[in-house]
C-alpha cells in the first residue's frame, strides 16, 4: 500500500506544463529529421508486414504436412523463407539507415549544446558544475537524439504489429482475440504507475551521475594536492560513499522495476497460458487445425511482445522527455551579447572608469560597496588586499562576465567617446587568470589559440617578453614541445609565463594579470614587469598581487579591504 501513495504523490508533484514543453520540444527535433525518420517506419512497417504473413504462411504449411491442404505445401514454404528474408533485410536496412542519422543527430545536438554552454552568460552557469554540464552534454543528447530517430520509427511498427496481429486472430477464432486483450487493462494501470516512478527516478540518477563525474574530475584536477597532503584515502572515501549513495538509488528502484515486471510478466503468462487452453480445446474438439493452434500461439506471443515493447516505449518516452528537460534548461541560459561597439577597435587609447560600482552576485551578499576606479591610458596598476575580498570580481566586471548592480562601467575613447563595458568589449582585453590556463597542445599551438596567423618570430619575441624563452629554447622540439592536460610537463610557474605570453601576443590595449606571477620568484617576475613596461606592446596593464613588492613597481595602488576600494596614495 506504502508504494502506491508514494506514487500517488509522484502524480501531484509532475508538472504538466514543463512536461509538456520537453514533448514539444522532442517534436521539433523529430520534425528536423522528418524524412529519414519516414523512411525508418516504413521499412520497420515492411517488414512487419512481411512477419505477420509468414506467421499465416507457417498455419498454412503446418496444415498441408498434417493432411489438409497438401496441396499449399511448396507455395507456403517458399512464400514462408521470402517473407523471413525479407523481413531480416528490411530490419538491416532500417537498422544501418538509424545508426547513420542517430551519429549525425548526436553530433549536431552536442555541437549545438556545447557551443550554447560556452557563449551563456558567466553566472548563468555558475549553478552547474562541470561533472553535470559534461552528463548534459553526452548522457543526454545521447538519449534524445536516439529517440529522436528511433522512438517513432518503434512506436508505429509495434502499433502496427500489435493490431495486426490482434486482425488476424479476430478473423480466424473472435474468442481467442477477447481473450489474448483480457490482459491489457491491468498492463496499461500498473504501466502508467510505473512511468511516473521512472521519471523521478531518471532524473535523480541523472543528477547523481553528474555529482560523482564532478568529483571524479575535480579528484584528477587536484591530484598533485591529493598525493602531497595524503588525502588518497579521504577521496577514496567520499568517492565510496557517492557512490554508496548511488547504489542505494539504484537499487530501491530496480526493487519496484523487478515487482512491476514480474506482476506484468505474470499476468501476460497468464494470458498465453487461457489463450493455450482455448487452442488446446478447440483443437480437441475439432473446431481448428494444428496449424491455425500454431498461428494462435505465435500471434499471442506477438501480442504480448508488441504489447510489453510499448511499455518499453512509454519508458523510452519518460527518459527522452527527463533528458529534453536537462538539455532545454542548457538551452534556455541567457546568452552572452558579443556585440563590439561601433568604433571601438579604431581607439588609438583607452581608459577605463568605473564611477559609483557596486556589486553582489546572485543569493549573496555584496562584495564591492560603492567605489570609483580610473586606468588612463599607459597605468601600470596594483589592485592588493586580502583573499576573497573582491580583487577577481572587479575584473570580472572590467571582462563584462558580471554586471554591476549601480553605477558605471565604461573605456573612454581618445575621441571621447564612451563604451558602456559588456561581453562585447572584452576584445579590448587581454586576460591572464589565477593557476594554470594552459591547453594540451603544443607550446606554439597554446600560444597560437588568440592569434592563428602570427609567425615563430613572433611567438619568440613574446616569449621573450614573458621571461620563458629561456625554458622554451631549451625543448628539444622549441616550440613544438607537447604539453600534457592542463600544462603537465612544466611548472606553475612556467605555464603562468606561457600564459602572459599567450596574452601578450593578442596585441590587446589592456592587459588583466590576476595573480598571474604568483608562481615566480621576485627578480623573475620585477624582470618580467621591466620587460612589458619596455617592450612597446603594454598600453594599459591591471595587476592583481599580494606581494607589496610588485606593488611598489606599479604606478598605481589601489587596495580592497572590507568590500571598499580605495587608491592607496602613501605607498604600500
Amino acid at each position: 500500500m506504502g508504494v502506491f501513495q508514494k506514487l500517488k504523490k509522484q502524480l501531484h508533484k509532475e508538472d504538466p506544463q514543463q512536461l509538456k514543453r520537453e514533448v514539444l520540444w522532442l517534436l521539433q527535433r523529430m520534425m528536423q529529421y522528418r524524412g529519414k525518420i519516414l523512411v525508418i517506419v516504413l521499412l520497420g512497417l515492411t517488414g512487419t508486414a512481411m512477419g505477420l504473413v509468414s506467421s499465416v504462411a507457417s498455419k498454412y504449411l503446418i496444415d498441408a504436412v498434417t493432411g489438409f491442404g497438401s496441396g499449399l505445401l511448396a507455395r507456403s514454404a517458399v512464400l514462408m523463407a521470402l517473407m523471413m528474408l525479407g523481413s531480416l533485410l528490411f530490419q538491416g536496412i532500417s537498422s544501418r539507415i538509424g545508426a547513420q542519422v542517430h551519429v549525425r543527430v548526436r553530433n549536431e545536438m552536442q555541437h549545438k549544446t556545447y557551443t550554447r554552454i560556452l557563449r551563456a552568460g558567466w553566472e548563468a552557469l555558475e549553478p552547474y558544475r562541470s561533472g553535470d554540464l559534461l552528463n548534459r552534454l553526452n548522457a543526454d543528447v545521447n538519449t534524445v537524439s536516439d529517440g529522436v530517430i528511433n522512438f517513432l520509427p518503434a512506436l508505429l511498427t509495434s502499433v502496427a504489429k500489435f493490431l495486426g496481429a490482434f486482425c488476424i486472430i479476430l478473423y480466424y477464432d473472435p474468442v481467442m482475440a477477447v481473450i489474448a486483450l483480457m490482459g491489457v487493462p491491468v498492463m496499461l494501470v500498473l504501466s502508467r504507475l510505473l512511468m511516473h516512478r521512472l521519471r523521478s527516478h531518471n532524473l535523480e540518477m541523472k543528477e547523481l551521475t553528474g555529482e560523482v563525474m564532478s568529483f571524479q574530475e575535480d579528484s584528477f584536477r587536484n591530484l598533485t594536492s591529493i598525493k602531497a597532503f595524503s588525502l588518497a584515502d579521504r577521496f577514496e572515501s567520499e568517492m565510496k560513499q557517492l557512490q554508496s549513495t548511488y547504489i542505494n538509488a539504484y537499487l530501491s528502484y530496480n526493487a519496484f522495476q523487478i515487482s512491476m515486471s514480474s506482476f506484468l510478466s505474470l499476468v501476460g503468462m497468464l494470458v498465453t497460458a487461457s489463450c493455450f487452453a482455448w487452442g488446446v480445446y478447440q483443437l480437441w474438439n475439432g473446431s481448428i487445425t494444428y496449424g491455425s493452434l500454431t498461428l494462435f500461439l505465435q500471434l499471442a506471443s506477438t501480442l504480448r511482445g508488441s504489447f510489453s515493447a510499448l511499455v518499453s516505449l512509454a519508458q523510452q518516452l519518460i527518459s527522452m522527455t527527463t533528458s529534453a528537460g536537462r538539455i532545454l534548461a542548457v538551452e534556455e541560459l541567457p546568452e552572452e551579447a558579443m556585440v563590439t561597439p561601433s568604433g571601438l577597435e579604431r581607439e588609438q587609447t583607452l581608459d577605463i572608469v568605473m564611477e559609483r560600482v557596486s556589486f553582489r552576485y546572485r543569493d549573496g551578499d555584496t562584495v564591492l560597496e560603492p567605489f570609483d576606479f580610473t586606468a588612463r591610458h599607459g597605468d601600470l596598476i596594483a589592485i592588493i588586499g586580502p583573499s576573497g575580498e573582491g580583487k577577481t570580481t572587479l575584473l570580472r566586471l572590467l571582462l563584462g562576465l558580471v554586471e554591476p548592480n549601480s553605477g558605471k562601467v565604461a573605456l573612454t575613447g581618445g575621441s571621447g567617446t564612451n563604451y558602456f563595458i559588456t561581453a562585447g568589449t572584452r576584445s579590448v582585453f587581454a586576460y591572464v587568470p589565477q593557476g594554470n590556463s594552459v591547453f594540451s597542445g603544443t607550446i606554439a599551438e597554446n600560444l597560437r589559440l588568440v592569434r592563428p596567423e602570427a609567425d615563430d618570430e613572433e611567438l619568440e619575441e613574446v616569449l621573450k617578453i614573458a621571461c620563458a624563452w629561456d625554458f622554451v629554447s631549451r625543448f628539444p622540439e622549441g616550440l613544438e614541445h607537447r604539453l600534457g592536460a592542463g600544462g603537465r610537463g612544466i611548472s606553475e610557474g612556467q605555464a603562468q609565463r606561457l600564459a602572459i605570453a599567450r596574452a601578450l601576443l593578442r596585441k590587446a590595449p589592456v592587459l588583466l594579470l590576476d595573480e598571474a606571477t604568483s608562481g615566480l620568484d621576485i627578480n623573475t617576475e620585477r624582470q618580467l614587469l621591466n620587460n612589458l613596461r619596455q617592450s612597446g606592446l603594454l598600453h594599459t596593464c591591471i595587476l592583481v598581487t599580494h606581494r607589496p613588492e610588485s606593488a611598489r613597481f606599479c604606478s598605481r595602488t589601489y587596495e580592497i579591504h572590507r568590500r571598499r576600494v580605495t587608491e592607496v596614495t602613501d605607498g604600500v
